[in-house]
């Protein structure tokens, strides 16, 4: 029974054992493929292929996902076209398999470079010190660091220029809306009393028109005042017994034709009362002849 038991162990080891080594052998030989479609991927590169080089390098990460070089190859094919995203993930994914400090230096050198040409200043400096911090003497990166540097501190000087031009701004537009605000208060106010002193001004023309209506009634056709008939009747009787009539210049006055006539009269009667005498007496009178 022992025996037995322990012919089983020794099969499933063996088995075990032939298993790991298949699978060993199966990733080398995917590391082989892909190692060889990135180099054919770096000939097309070099000859600035970058089409057939991009394919090539997606088949070597098809091959084997984890290859650092695919990645990295990859990524810096993208830099060059000017695909910054794409070259962008390619680096970061990079970075994450690879196992030697000089492949991540590389990696986040050349992500640092993408942040620049996109102007991430800040985020660019991050990438060079974590590049440094893998290959502390590379000059290059340095260089790179400290232009980033400069960059990010103009960036910050310009967004806080910014952010006062737009308060600036805001308070203007503040101070403006309640310029307006008043401004249209006192227009309104001046409509209103344009309008109150149209009515007043309707108000009174139409008052003076009533006025002139009413002058133009007590006035006769040649434009002058006309006399209250009334008024007027009141008055002559009152000037009548306040004073006599007086005589106008050539007029006799009705006192003065009434003694004429009475003087007539009796003018008259003494010359019928003559002629009546004459008549008793049988004397002729004579009368001078109106020829």
């Amino acid at each position: 029974m022992k025996k037995l038991l322990f012919y089983i162990f020794a099969l499933i080891s063996i088995s075990g054992f032939s298993q790991e080594k298949d699978q060993e052998k199966q990733e080398l030989m995917a590391l082989k493929k892909a190692n060889n479609f990135v180099y054919e991927g770096n000939e097309k590169a070099v000859n600035n292929d970058f089409v057939s080089a991009e394919m090539a390098y997606r088949k070597a990460l098809s091959q084997q996902a984890t290859s650092v070089a695919g990645a990295y190859n990859l990524g810096t094919s993208y830099y060059q076209e000017g695909s910054y995203n794409e070259a962008l993930y390619r680096l970061q994914q990079a970075t994450k398999n690879a196992t030697s400090k000089e492949e991540k230096h590389k990696a986040f050198h050349n992500i640092g470079n993408i942040l620049m040409k996109e102007n991430k200043c800040q985020e660019a400096v991050d990438a060079y010190k974590n590049a440094l911090r893998n290959n502390p003497s590379d000059n290059e990166t340095r260089y790179n660091l400290a232009l980033a540097k400069k960059c990010a501190e103009d960036q910050k000087d310009e967004q806080q220029d910014d952010n006062k031009d737009d308060q600036n701004k805001d308070q203007n537009q503040d101070q403006n809306q309640d310029q307006n605000q008043d401004q249209n208060q006192d227009e309104q106010k001046d409509d209103q009393d344009k309008q109150d002193e149209g009515e007043n001004k309707d108000d009174n023309q139409d008052q003076g028109d009533q006025d002139k209506k009413d002058g133009d009634e007590q006035k006769d056709d040649q434009g002058k005042p006309k006399e209250d008939k009334k008024d007027q009747g009141k008055g002559d009787d009152q000037k009548k017994d306040q004073q006599p009539p007086q005589p106008q210049p050539g007029q006799l006055s009705p006192q003065q034709v009434k003694n004429l006539l009475e003087a007539m009269n009796n003018q008259e009667q003494k010359v019928q009362e003559k002629i009546n005498a004459e008549k008793q007496k049988g004397v002729k009178v004579q009368t001078e002849k109106d020829w």
